[in-house]
């Protein structure tokens, strides 16, 4: 009888011991896969960026497309473009350095044809896309900064909370909005785009610099808040 009980007892403290086990395994393989997944979410954040700043420098450098005034948006590597084109020419042209661009999976052309509008170029015009160009080429290296400094992070992610991801993904978005917001003010014929300086954080963009009119100093207010993860515009500009 006594041989029986002790028998019985041992099996039900293996049980116990195994079910311990299972458990501790589990809640590791969980702990794994969530680190895994806020690892890869600032990943893809950081690649679309990339995309859509080495899109948005190919459009500019391309003598065929009017790459000042077409915006570039991308979203889990699919590459989104809108604006006016002259010429059905001009938009496949766009869409074909959208498409060999690497890491971009699509393109969705949203691109409309503006039959109204010219293909003069000025000096003027030469000098901000030059200008537009370093802007962008300056974007990229940030992003590529901020890429190398994510990577760390996402090594370090079983030990550090989620928060350090998310700062490092608000640099990265702010860096891509303050190239954004610049692309646009130096393309708008109604603005003076060299004269306003931009800096975002947090999404929050604020313009500061000189402009010639009430005018134009709300048509630069609007391209900001119309840019795509612009929270709030900080007016700081001064009508001389």
């Amino acid at each position: 009888m006594l041989k029986r009980m002790s028998v019985l007892f041992c099996g039900a403290a293996f049980a116990v011991m195994t079910a311990g086990y299972a458990t501790a395994q589990t809640a590791t393989q969980e702990a794994k896969e969530k680190t895994k997944t806020a690892a890869d979410k600032t990943k893809t954040t950081l690649t679309d960026a990339e995309i859509t700043s080495a899109v948005k420098t190919k459009l500019l450098a391309d003598s065929t497309v009017g790459g000042l005034k077409l915006d570039v948006d991308t979203e889990h590597g699919v590459v989104t473009l809108s604006g006016p084109v002259h010429s059905a020419a001009e938009r496949a042209q766009a869409v074909k350095l959208a498409h060999e661009t690497k890491g971009v999976k699509s393109v969705k052309n949203n691109l409309k044809l503006d039959t109204a509008g010219t293909t003069g170029r000025t000096d003027k015009d030469d000098k901000l896309k030059a200008e537009a160009k370093e802007d962008a080429a300056k974007a990229k290296e940030k992003t590529k900064d901020a890429g190398e400094k994510t990577k760390d992070v996402s090594k370090e992610a079983a030990q550090k909370t989620k928060d350090a991801a998310v700062k490092t993904k608000d640099v990265t978005a702010d860096a891509a909005i303050t190239s954004e917001v610049k692309t646009k003010l130096l393309g708008d014929t109604k603005v003076g785009g060299l004269k306003i300086d931009v800096d975002t954080k947090d999404n929050v963009v604020t313009l500061t610099g000189t402009v010639s009119s009430a005018a134009e100093k709300a048509e630069a207010i609007r391209l900001a808040k119309t840019t795509t993860g612009v929270k709030s515009v900080v007016d700081k500009l001064v009508v001389k």
